[in-house]
């Protein structure tokens, strides 16, 4: 994004209504951090400066002088969890650098269809690639030979409960890739309930 797109996307006002929205998603708030509860369904950021995003909402935040709190990582549209905004400079700093360098720890629930796990916790490790599933979608996909900029992920899993071909999962990634958790558990055969992408729509 361009200094002139960021400054159009700061300048759109946020209503009242939406202002009221995005405080009461807020569960802490000190001097230096933001915490929200972030429901499924929610962007946190998109490429279109007139969506609704958890990043557009942080103009509600806005000081005087019209810096706003600035979100240190995000969550998939669909996902829901607790998201972290860094009220200064130096707590962005601090935040970006401790996910960079995955001293963050993060722990999903998933629930999935598909058959029985395997007893203890499952490492799964497979190479991701991006791909356009169609003009507009981009998704991930297992690395190919030839794929441009493939990424190496590593998602950690153990099962917390089981009925059938229904498993409640306790998920880590263990590096950050978009949609990893979703793509892995697809290839895996196995994938999240209600995934419109990764093949969970019709289970």
């Amino acid at each position: 994004m361009s200094k002139g797109e960021k400054r159009n996307y700061e300048a759109i006002p946020v209503s009242d209504e939406d202002a009221a929205y995005v405080r009461s998603l807020v569960i802490h708030d000190d001097i230096a951090v933001l915490a929200f509860n972030k429901p499924s369904g929610l962007p946190v950021q998109t490429r279109n400066v007139d969506d609704r995003t958890l990043d557009r909402l942080m103009a509600a935040f806005a000081r005087s002088n019209g810096k706003r709190p600035r979100l240190v990582h995000r969550l998939d549209a669909q996902t829901s969890g607790v998201i972290v905004a860094a009220k200064t400079q130096p707590a962005a700093a601090a935040l970006s650098q401790a996910f960079a360098e995955r001293q963050v720890s993060k722990t999903y629930l998933a629930l999935v269809s598909g058959s029985t796990f395997k007893d203890g916790v499952t490492e799964f490790s497979m190479p991701l690639s991006r791909h356009i599933a169609r003009p507009g979608l981009e998704l991930m996909r297992a690395a190919r030979p030839g794929d441009q900029k493939s990424q190496s992920a590593v998602t950690r899993w153990r099962v917390l409960a089981s009925s059938g071909s229904h498993h409640l999962l306790a998920v880590e990634p263990l590096t950050g890739r978009m949609h990893q958790i979703r793509v892995h558990l697809s290839i895996e055969g196995r994938p999240i309930l209600g995934d419109p992408y990764y093949g969970g729509a019709g289970t």
